[in-house]
């Protein structure tokens, strides 16, 4: 079975029912048809997945996750999966919807990144947001 971790950077991570949302996770690799090995969430603030913007990727901003492969090609997925609870937050207040909300739809868009979907153009964010939407709804119904 596919290990899903959530791990401390530098911020604590606290979630409602963490156990089901790991099974959701791997759910979605499931639905998607990859195999998964592990991903690693560490959850942490805006200064530490600056730096890692920075050191990695030469990029000087702000973002709300980041998202590192380590599997090699044609291997299950292996992952570490960065997030930044501050800018959660600010997304959340700014898109006026809930924390819990907005921490579902940065960590499946995490998930769907290693699933193969990308938003850098106009068409793959049109369909990551689908995505991110359909399992949005999906972990609802759940509850």
């Amino acid at each position: 079975m596919a290990k899903i971790n959530f791990r401390t950077g530098d911020r604590p991570f606290v979630f409602a029912q963490k156990s089901a949302l790991k099974l959701f996770i791997a759910s979605i690799f499931k639905k998607e048809k990859k195999q998964l090995s592990g991903i690693n969430y560490i959850f942490c603030s805006d200064e530490m997945l600056l730096k890692i913007n920075q050191d990695f990727l030469q990029h000087n901003y702000y973002t709300d996750i980041i998202t590192f492969g380590l599997n090699e090609p044609g291997e299950p997925i292996e992952a570490e999966i960065y997030v930044s609870i501050d800018r959660v937050k600010d997304n959340a207040n700014q898109q006026g919807v809930s924390y819990q909300n907005e921490m579902q739809r940065v960590l499946f868009h995490g998930a769907l990144h290693l699933c193969g979907y990308k938003d850098k153009k106009k068409s793959e964010i049109s369909t990551m947001r689908a995505k991110e939407d359909q399992y949005l709804q999906l972990i609802g119904k759940r509850k």
